[in-house]
């Protein structure tokens, strides 16, 4: 298939490399190209805009830091939504807003275009290596359209329904479950570390009650304090705590651990934290416990 992929962050650009790999013909695009380079190598087409990344493609597929950068990517003359033509698909990735992906597919549909929404889980190196777990939502056919190119980036496909916001949702609530945990190891961790404990033994206790690669991962990262380089960064990871509570405001459903995590967050960035991983959080608990 002929695929456009625009946003060549760490994510980005390795689930553009494995697309390319599995011998799809590939047109790139970035706000800064020296990161098309491995994959201009390899043999991808940079495009000079966003418009000429969709010009002519089957499926665009776009990966971007927030809502403000993927909106800036679809509007205007040089924009993704000029370029796409009615009937061809866009495959938004990004963790955004319900609010955002609800105008995105107002605007694709008044078009005749396709939209699908999936964005991911999983650290830049479960996209090399094809790993990441998608949430999809959209409609059916969508979907088995974009079999084919989720099955050379992923092990997994939840799909969610077919009104795309849904899998954002999904997507805002799923951090959240893990922004959840990133603080109970960093509490955890604090009052080991002032007992004496290494938290490794700790860790390998909790690896063995929940069996969780989501644990293991993180719990190692936390207790080996390696928040450098970050494969996602805090600055994000209050975005979507932000995005969370304004998406349970809309649907009064109160979610009191989310506020406190926002503010911890917050917290972490007001101390130069917001370029480290997000599971660098657990420094807050660390100075409030004296370490």
């Amino acid at each position: 298939m002929k695929i456009g992929c625009i946003g060549l962050g760490n994510m980005g650009a390795a689930i553009a490399a494995n697309v390319l790999h599995a011998r799809h013909e590939v047109a790139v695009w970035n706000r800064s190209a020296e990161k098309a380079r491995s994959l201009i190598d390899a043999g991808a087409t940079l495009a000079a805009n966003p418009r000429a990344a969709a010009s002519d493609r089957e499926i665009v597929m776009t990966m971007l830091a927030d809502d403000a950068a993927l909106e800036s990517v679809l509007s205007g003359a040089d924009g993704l939504l000029a370029g796409l033509r009615p009937g061809a698909l866009h495959i938004s990735m990004s963790t955004i807003s319900v609010a955002t992906a609800e105008r995105i597919a107002a605007s694709h549909g008044a078009r005749g275009q396709h939209f699908l929404c999936a964005p991911v889980f999983g650290r830049p190196d479960a996209a090399a290596a094809a790993k990441l777990f998608i949430v999809a939502a959209g409609a059916a056919a969508d979907l088995q359209k974009a079999s084919p190119l989720f099955g050379s980036i992923s092990q997994r496909v939840f799909y969610v329904g077919e009104t795309p916001s849904a899998a954002n949702l999904v997507k805002l609530c799923g951090n959240f479950m893990i922004a959840s945990m990133l603080e109970t190891f960093s509490e955890a961790y604090a009052t080991l570390r002032k007992a004496g404990v290494d938290p490794h033994l700790f860790l390998e206790t909790m690896n063995a009650l929940f069996a969780s690669p989501v644990y293991a991962n993180y719990g190692k990262i936390i207790a080996d304090e390696t928040f450098q380089p970050a494969g996602f960064a805090l600055r994000l990871g209050l975005k979507d705590m932000r995005l969370v509570l304004e998406t349970a405001q809309e649907c009064t459903a109160p979610m009191p651990l989310a506020s406190h995590l926002r503010d911890r967050f917050l917290s972490a960035v007001a101390q130069g934290q917001g370029e480290l991983d997000w599971s660098s959080v657990a420094r807050i608990s660390a100075r409030a416990a004296g370490l």
